[in-house]
């Protein structure tokens, strides 16, 4: 369980998050026992985050940074009405290879479009399509403010993108190797951009969530 939590506090968090759906227990054992580095997955609490937000939102229109085996991925879908869409980014197709054998399975599968390759590539080739209501970031770390920066202008007034990661096992307070300082370097941008509301939430390894303003909004910067 990857958070910055004591792991006793971390264990009542998950006894009162909601229970995982038995597909997404079911891929948690699967990409621990078949995937190099399986912590990259979201756990129990951040894929129920995940959903609510979808739902709060409405999000029709959803991308996602970074696939793995698709348990984040799921989460997402399973938020979003039908006739909405999850667009998800990843270059591995080992891990999303996974993914879809359980994308197959689920009643929230044919929501989800793999887009295979990187990702920068696949938002340029977006930016004129419809705006997107939610982005969820989890990819490598030193391509994060790149990946903002193509997102940002792809949000509808409204709309929010959450980044992973954005505590780093606590590697933010004392940044050495290029990931770290990337990270760094991304809150400190999200923090400071004037076209969005943020806030950095400490939930398992942190949450960077950030709300695209409408020119009206009150407050802010």
């Amino acid at each position: 369980m990857l958070t910055l939590l004591p792991e006793e506090l971390a264990t009542y968090v998950e006894d009162h998050a909601p229970p995982e759906p038995a597909l997404l227990a079911e891929l948690k054992e699967a990409t621990y026992a078949t995937l190099e580095d399986p912590q990259m997955q979201v756990g129990r609490v951040e894929g129920a985050l995940l959903r609510m937000l979808a739902m709060l939102l409405g999000a029709r229109r959803v991308i996602e940074i970074g696939t793995f085996s698709g348990y984040s991925t799921l989460s997402l879908a399973a938020g979003v009405p039908e006739g909405g869409r999850v667009i998800t980014c990843d270059i591995d197709p080992v891990a999303t290879d996974l993914a879809k054998t359980f994308w197959a399975r689920s009643a929230h599968g044919h929501k989800i479009e793999l887009r295979l390759g990187p990702a920068i590539e696949t938002l340029r080739s977006m930016s004129d399509d419809a705006p997107v209501d939610l982005a969820f970031i989890d990819a490598d770390k030193t391509s994060y403010e790149d990946y903002w920066e193509a997102l940002v202008p792809m949000m509808r007034p409204g709309g929010l993108i959450l980044a992973d990661n954005a505590l780093w096992s606590g590697k933010v307070l004392h940044p050495q190797d290029p990931s770290d300082h990337a990270l760094v370097s991304f809150n400190a941008r999200v923090r400071a951009d004037s076209r969005v509301d943020a806030v950095l939430l400490s939930v398992r390894d942190g949450i960077m969530a950030a709300r695209k303003r409408d020119e009206g909004d009150p407050g802010g910067h």
